[in-house]
């Protein structure tokens, strides 16, 4: 069933620590299935017979030849024909893309914890409305979105879900049932320093709108199609679908100069499926920048959104049951290339690495890793085997190499 509506089947993923952990391919109960590229035909094609998958593992970088050659593969869409909507808890990655650029095989980051049968989405990377009717999900059992920071490779699709979602509804009469719930950063405050030579400044009047004058902002720039609708159609207020929170920092000294102190988590949302607590990450110069639990019957999930090695984390993340943990090759970034100096300075201030991620699992007691936000995304230029193998060197417990439209379960941890 999910294998044709594009989803990969459920993986169960809870091997006690201390086991031997299976590669990625044998962990997982199905092949994925692309809309598009067939991405273990791509992989097996891109990687057969060069000795690529070797040659990353030791950090040596790829030549021209063993990435090269053609995609032969027809495009032939698998789209889902009604909604296949879960009614238990697990986990669906609807995009597990880094970067605001469109590329190839993985879409931008986005995932959905369904608990109980209702979903939570944690970012809106590009494709995430997309992705999340291509997964089978309703929009009527959205119940709110979680963003982590306001860099548009997380935001890139967040105000769809109001303007795509909140008129009329599709086929299945399925649109938004009423008022969708969103946390976010506020305001920052403060721009990075000017750098020398200076640069433009977008919207110098307040160039550090926090998640409630960003979406204020857009229902302006839609007015016109709004009123319209409204006027001709009777499509709902757009504004009455809309319940922004900005997320209040507790009072440990955070400010855009010292955006993730030491700290504890603490609580921003509840209801009667789901706790969620928030906590300051280290993300360069993007504050405030968050990572997120939440705690269900079934065990605890952990997204740490965008952030370098972080004690944050570790704090937030403390016998949870999955992990889904952003994660870079900076070197690999290195020898392919096509770098500034100035962006690989941010890289390396802005995102855990291949060898800090099972650090940071193994240091907080999680049963899994799930790996997403991959920093290269395309396996042509880092497969699924040589992620698996660089983040599972210092965690013994269960990794999972995320791809668009992997469906997680678990079993809960005895305690």
């Amino acid at each position: 069933m999910f294998r044709r509506r594009g989803v990969r089947e459920p993986v169960a993923c809870c091997a006690p620590s201390g086991t031997d952990v299976p590669s990625d391919d044998t962990a997982s109960t199905a092949e994925p299935s692309r809309p598009s590229i067939g991405r273990r035909s791509l992989l097996g094609s891109a990687i057969a017979g060069t000795g690529l998958v070797a040659a990353a593992a030791a950090g040596c970088a790829p030549s021209a030849e063993q990435t090269a050659g053609p995609l032969s593969t027809p495009l032939n869409p698998v789209l889902p024909t009604s909604n296949s909507q879960p009614r238990d808890t697990s986990l669906t990655l609807l995009g597990t893309s880094g970067g605001p650029q469109a590329d190839y095989v993985r879409t931008g980051t986005s995932s959905v914890l369904t608990v109980e049968g209702q979903n939570y989405v944690v970012d809106c990377g590009r494709a995430s409305v997309t992705q999340y009717i291509n997964a089978g999900l309703e929009f009527r059992s959205l119940q709110a979105l979680f963003i982590t920071h306001l860099h548009a490779d997380h935001l890139a699709d967040y105000y769809n879900y109001f303007l795509c979602e909140g008129g009329e509804p599709n086929g299945e009469g399925d649109n938004l049932s009423g008022p969708l719930t969103v946390y976010g950063p506020g305001p920052a405050g403060a721009l990075p320093p000017m750098p020398t030579p200076p640069v433009a400044t977008i919207a110098p009047q307040n160039p550090t709108p926090g998640i409630k004058e960003l979406t204020d902002r857009l229902n302006e720039g839609y007015a016109y199609s709004y009123n319209v609708f409204m006027r001709g159609i009777g499509t709902r207020d757009i504004e009455s679908l809309q319940d922004i929170h900005e997320i209040v920092v507790p009072a440990v000294g955070a400010t855009a100069a010292n955006t993730a102190p030491s700290m504890a988590p603490f609580p921003i949302y509840e209801d009667d499926r789901v706790r969620v607590s928030a906590i300051l990450v280290s993300h360069g110069a993007v504050f405030p920048s968050f990572a997120y639990r939440f705690d269900t019957a079934k065990g605890s999930v952990v997204f740490s959104g965008d952030t370098k090695y972080s004690e944050n984390v570790v704090r937030l993340a403390q016998g949870a049951d999955v992990l889904v943990h952003e994660v870079i090759n900076l070197e690999l970034i290195e020898r392919f290339g096509h770098v500034t100096p100035a962006l690989m300075t941010h890289l390396q201030d802005s995102h855990t690495t291949t060898s800090q991620v099972g650090q940071v699992a193994t240091q907080a007691g999680v049963g899994q890793l799930v790996l997403t936000h991959l920093v290269p995304s395309n396996p042509r230029q880092i497969p699924d085997p040589v992620w698996h193998a660089q983040c599972s060197a210092n965690f013994r417990g269960t990794v999972h190499v995320g791809n668009d439209m992997d469906r997680i379960t678990w079993a809960p941890r005895r305690r």
